[in-house]
């Protein structure tokens, strides 16, 4: 069975003899005996109701389309393979009573434009900040929203904001270092004295970019070691003199840095790749990864390297990244917004407490091929279970 797009009528049509609908507002698929030639056929076994699966992404600032093109074509392939289509659109492509964007056709390896009826549910894959700040992107949301469509992952994370989340919640309290806003000099100097060493972060940061640890020794003097560069200051004052202009434009967060435990030597983290599945948050895959030339960061595009979760596996990590998931996803959905995918990094530290240093809700590739398989299989069927299909 297939349905297929016609170019010229831009409308979906089925060579099947039962009727079907497509999309949030029941579209009729209608039937016909035979197809025009310029058609674009979608082989799939689709039920009464073909589910439709809405990717929202963005443009750059020359206007062309972006996103993770991988990422959505590995999520096509697996939705099809339930019956259903996705489209990746953006926020100006949403009409009254459908959308048009970009429909992938695994056969030929193509991208092709289609009009579509309003999705069931909409993924959100915005890849910039920027974008979510914008105009187009909040009435998308409040258009989705009016119609009670679920939206998927609300939005970035902040790491301030998700600090203030999660310092308020008692589990969450003893896992997160104590963090803060780099506001003014007087709070900032006293958090630094009273820790000695901090990493420094960018709240709106990602992938380990920006990250510096910061270290005030015993003679007053601040080293601060980035990811290439070491710069030594001569007391605070000089130092907050050099970089508070940076701090406060983009702004940046501070946190207490911890003595990880070490493993052959370095440090590791683990990466954590969670999904919501049958009304709880489900552990979808763990990775570990473990820093080479520098501390800082165990990032792959950093340098880090991966290692296999079985070389650390025990019960009790088990048993606590178990619980971590569940329990972060209840609590974000709670005070942010839905995310049924997030990914988490935790640690462990020298004295053998856990910790975690970030939550991101827009979960980077996973190197780990396995772990990214099940990753596409589990959104496609929590996309038809948010949809009721």
């Amino acid at each position: 069975m297939s349905i297929f797009y016609d170019f010229e009528l831009k409308n979906w049509f089925t060579l099947n003899k039962q009727s079907k609908t497509l999309g949030f507002n029941k579209h009729p698929v209608q039937m016909v005996s035979s197809a025009p030639a310029r058609s674009l056929f979608f082989p799939i076994s689709p039920k009464e109701e073909v589910p439709l699966i809405g990717i929202l992404t963005g443009r750059k600032k020359d206007n062309k389309v972006t996103g993770n093109g991988r990422l959505f074509k590995e999520l096509q392939k697996e939705i099809m393979k339930n019956g259903g289509l996705s489209i990746v659109f953006t926020p100006q492509n949403i009409n009254d009573n459908s959308i048009s964007g970009y429909m992938y056709l695994p056969t030929k390896d193509k991208w092709y434009t289609v009009q579509c009826p309003i999705p069931h549910v909409i993924y959100n894959r915005v890849p910039f900040r920027r974008i979510e700040k914008s105009d187009s992107f909040y009435e998308a949301y409040q258009f989705f929203k009016s119609k009670n469509i679920p939206f998927f992952n609300t939005c970035f994370l902040d790491k301030h904001e998700l600090y203030q989340v999660l310092s308020k919640d008692s589990y969450f309290q003893k896992l997160i270092p104590e963090t803060i806003k780099i506001c003014e000099k007087s709070p900032f100097q006293t958090f630094f004295q009273k820790h000695r060493q901090l990493y420094i972060k960018p709240s709106l940061g990602s992938k380990g970019k920006g990250i510096y640890l910061a270290s005030l020794n015993k003679d007053s003097t601040i080293q601060l070691q980035g990811q290439e560069e070491l710069l030594l200051y001569e007391d605070f004052h000089t130092f907050w003199l050099k970089w508070n202009s940076v701090f406060l434009k983009k702004s940046y967060i501070a946190q207490k840095a911890i003595n990880p435990l070490l493993y052959n030597g370095k440090r590791f983290d683990f990466r954590i790749l969670v999904h919501y599945v049958n009304n709880q948050f489900n552990v979808t895959g763990i990775g570990i990864r473990q820093s080479k030339e520098q501390n800082i960061t165990t990032h792959v595009p950093n340098g880090g390297i991966i290692l296999p979760y079985k070389q650390l596996q025990s019960e009790k990590h088990d048993q606590f990244i178990t619980e971590l998931a569940n329990r972060a996803g209840k609590l974000l959905s709670k005070q942010i917004g839905f995310f049924g995918e997030f990914s988490i990094d935790a640690g462990i530290t020298a004295d053998g407490k856990y910790v975690i240093y970030e939550i991101n809700s827009k979960p980077m590739r996973f190197d780990e091929q396995e772990i990214e398989k099940k990753r596409f299989q589990t959104l496609a069927s929590l996309f038809l279970e948010l949809a009721g299909l």
